[in-house]
């Protein structure tokens, strides 16, 4: 638990630094001290690759291949998070709590962490709430704005009753096994001879996959992930769109695979529930996928498209959840590392136009090729990539899902919603660029005078280069990132054992 310990140590002193230093002092050494715990945590975590599996306090923690890849994603975000948090310019009421912005940050963080480590339901259910409590109150911690109020009081609501429905279902498990170790339940529910309680196993798997549906922000459950990434500040929008996100796929993975995967229907031998509940997943994930890219098509507000652009990768994501075949974990992790490198690089450049122009409306980016020619340049790797064109992680990254369709039972109508849907997704993100390279600047902005060049913080200028970096580099040599997974971390292996 030694990452564990550095954020959390870090949390405690930075709590107690913000407490004790002058008013007008400026926060954001708090911010670097964040960035340089999350990096320490990321050296301890590299050095736990390849080692045996190991579980702690009556296997409540699990050190595995599959908690060390995840954890490395989670803490990559967090620092890209941190890096666009320190050249945040704070306004509408934040300028009063940057202390606490930058610790309810790691606090966030910290939830995240746990989750993948889980092997336990009280635990992931711990870890999820560690990370939604501060998540809340970062959409919301603009006090003056209205907007920013109204995410965090939606998030707060549909937050605590997917929780809720979560929790009940996971209570049915419980009921039925007498356990929450996910391996205890998982060896009994093997057993599992009676139809009735085949049935209650049934109904628990639906209201769990409605709980996490809502944290994933997976179609019908979705609605307050455009007014929350509007409202909420960019840096915490990012945090949600790429940390939040990969800590729910890690609970859905998790749950899914260890308890409802091994569940049998009608005793040992029989079809386990999770594939006799695969169509449901199906569904769901080409709602979202449809959902997602054909609303953000009318959108004109940035963060909202986004929002959407969002929920179609989670149904992206879903697919190869679906799908249930070995490469499955490898496909989701380089796809959410490629989201990573996407997501964080695109709203780095959303928060230096944001807080030029004052607002985040799509128009605004109009001729951000003649004001800034490498940052528009810069957005238009990372929208391309987001589209997925030849080249780019993201392209690879919906390789692999696509390539699993295929594998085992074949989901035909699955890969082609994934393929049309995609094709769709083309016309927004194309539509932006089209604003910043052919689209006249607006008057204010014409000319070479001072008040139209962009100044780009340190912090602004870290995230972006590693963003475009990694876009380029992944797409164009993937097998640097899988040769290291396979070579070093035996997720599916351990995810059993």
């Amino acid at each position: 638990m030694t990452p564990e310990f550095i954020i959390l140590a870090v949390i405690a002193i930075l709590v107690i630094m913000d407490l004790f230093m002058p008013k007008h002092m400026d926060r954001k050494i708090l911010g670097w001290i964040g960035i340089a715990a999350i990096l320490a945590a990321m050296v301890s975590v590299f050095g736990m690759a390849g080692g045996h599996v190991e579980s702690i306090l009556h296997d409540t923690f699990r050190l595995d291949s599959f908690a060390i890849a995840f954890k490395l994603l989670i803490l990559g975000g967090g620092a890209l998070v941190l890096f666009l948090a320190t050249s945040y310019k704070a306004t509408d009421g934040l300028e009063r709590y940057t202390g606490e912005f930058y610790y309810l940050l790691l606090s966030a963080l910290l939830g995240a962490m746990v989750m993948t480590s889980s092997g336990d339901l009280i635990t992931l259910y711990i870890g999820l709430e560690l990370l939604s409590i501060p998540s809340y109150i970062l959409a919301g911690i603009q006090k003056d704005r209205l907007n920013s109020n109204e995410s965090a009081m939606k998030y707060v609501i549909n937050g605590g009753i997917s929780s809720a429905i979560a929790l009940f279902g996971m209570s049915y498990v419980y009921g039925l096994t007498g356990s929450t170790n996910l391996l205890e339940i998982a060896g009994q529910l093997s057993m599992l001879m009676d139809g009735q309680q085949a049935y209650l196993l049934g109904l628990s798997f639906l209201m769990i996959l409605v709980g996490l549906g809502f944290k994933l922000a997976a179609a019908p459950f979705h609605m307050w992930a455009p007014d929350v990434y509007q409202g909420a500040p960019t840096p915490v929008t990012a945090f949600l769109s790429v940390v939040s996100k990969t800590a729910g796929f890690v609970i859905v993975v998790r749950i899914l695979l260890t308890v409802f995967g091994s569940a049998a229907t009608n005793g040992p031998g029989s079809i386990p529930i999770l594939l006799d509940m695969q169509n449901y997943l199906a569904v769901i994930a080409a709602a979202t996928m449809i959902i997602g890219n054909v609303v953000a098509l009318r959108q004109s507000d940035i963060k909202r498209m986004f929002a959407y652009s969002s929920i179609a990768h989670a149904g992206y994501l879903l697919v190869a959840v679906t799908t249930l075949t070995s490469n499955m974990f490898y496909s989701i992790w380089f796809y959410l590392l490629a989201y990573l490198f996407m997501n964080m690089g695109a709203f780095a450049v959303i928060q230096v136009v944001s807080e030029k122009t004052g607002s985040t409306k799509i128009a605004d980016f109009a001729g951000l090729y003649r004001r800034s020619p490498w940052l528009a340049v810069t957005m238009g790797i990372l929208l391309i990539s987001l589209a997925g064109f030849p080249g780019t992680a993201g392209f690879i990254g919906k390789l692999n899902i696509f390539v699993g369709a295929f594998a085992g039972q074949p989901h035909y109508v699955l890969a082609s919603v994934m393929i049309a849907t995609t094709v769709v997704s083309y016309f927004y993100y194309f539509g932006v660029m089209t604003q910043i390279f052919f689209r006249p600047a607006p008057a204010a902005s014409e000319g070479e005078g001072e008040g139209s060049k962009f100044n780009l913080p340190f912090g602004i200028v870290v995230v972006l280069i590693v963003a475009v970096v990694g876009s380029v580099l992944f797409g164009i040599m993937p097998n640097i990132a899988l040769d290291f997974m396979h070579n070093n971390l035996d997720i599916v292996q351990d995810f059993f054992s």
